[in-house]
């Protein structure tokens, strides 16, 4: 087989998500930076709660459910992005302590009492119902906090600070501690640092100019009507079929242009007008993060796992040479 070498073309970027191209590759490498994002990119999620006191009309049980549904941001001192936590922490099964320490865990504390917070609230909302929210959990490490919001429009938008974990009325205290852990979604989907990971084929649109020079006008026209991503158009100057600006994009290789050309030819062995087929060695990518990370950063965080594998298959190949 012939050596690749795959590249990468980012499209656009976002903290929240990122789309970029795959090429000169195929789709077993496709399919494995994808599984990877979603199941084998390290993350923190809390793992642990205990509970001191929960009068609150939820249980411990669904507190602790919806506390681990939190993502769990890790931002570098000298970064302001979401990013890997892989190097500054060990996963709990690895590490030497007793229980947990620093180094393998993150500890957070919620305490809020309606009782005590409802005589510094507006007037307006003097005892109507309490939300707690992801920002009433401090963590003990700086780097380390909750993400409350996907990105600036999303807090805008909201009604809440943060990620609603229960309502609470008079009399009602929740006070607990949380233990984040790092962690992997192969394991739990709460450390899954992505909300989607898809990739689709490139799609190759070939115009046979030649049998397109025995139709009409109209013909065209409704080769053109019948696509229903509108991937064709007419050139205005030439009076040609060509591909519309972007067309890659809107791709969806539908069958309703396949059945028009269909009752277009003369004899049914005839070469189609225009055929949209999938590039084999050709993705685009889209990857939108729950918050725990940047997107730029899952993908990068990605490409660092496939790399320790791959190193890894090596040196056991290499092992097994010596024996």
């Amino acid at each position: 087989p012939h050596q690749r070498f795959p590249k990468v073309k980012v499209l656009s970027v976002a903290p929240h998500e990122i789309r970029f191209i795959l090429s000169d590759t195929d789709t077993s490498v496709a399919n494995t930076v994808r599984r990877i994002m979603i199941a084998e990119v390290p993350t923190l999620a809390i793992d642990l709660v205990e509970f001191h006191d929960n009068s609150t009309v939820l249980n411990d049980e669904y507190i602790a459910h919806r506390l681990g549904l939190i993502p769990i941001r890790y931002q570098a001192p000298d970064s302001e992005k979401g990013g890997d936590c892989h190097g500054a922490f060990l996963p709990h099964r690895e590490c030497v302590c007793y229980d947990r320490c620093p180094r393998c865990s993150v500890e957070f504390e919620l305490d809020v009492d309606f009782d005590q917070v409802n005589p510094t609230r507006p007037d307006d909302e003097i005892m109507a119902p309490l939300t707690v929210t992801s920002r009433d959990l401090k963590s003990n490490n700086e780097c380390v906090a909750p993400a409350h919001f996907l990105n600036q429009d999303e807090q805008e938008e909201s009604q809440d600070d943060g990620v609603a974990i229960v309502k609470m009325g008079p009399g009602q205290r929740l006070k607990l501690k949380a233990v984040a852990r790092m962690g992997i979604s192969k394991e739990h989907a709460k450390w899954c640092p992505v909300a989607v990971a898809t990739y689709r084929f490139w799609p190759i649109i070939d115009i046979n100019h030649d049998a397109c020079a025995a139709l009409t006008m109209e013909q065209k026209q409704e080769l053109v009507d019948s696509c229903p991503d509108r991937v064709l158009e007419i050139d205005e100057v030439t009076g040609h079929l060509k591909a519309v600006e972007g067309a890659e994009e809107l791709a969806t290789y539908s069958m309703e242009l396949q059945e028009t050309q269909e009752a277009m030819k003369q004899r049914a062995e005839d070469d189609d007008f225009v055929a949209i087929r999938h590039s084999t060695d050709r993705f685009i990518f889209s990857v939108e993060s729950t918050g725990a990370m940047d997107a730029d950063e899952i993908l990068l965080s990605a490409l660092r796992v496939l790399k320790d594998r791959l190193n890894y298959l090596a040196q056991e190949v290499e092992n097994l040479k010596d024996m």
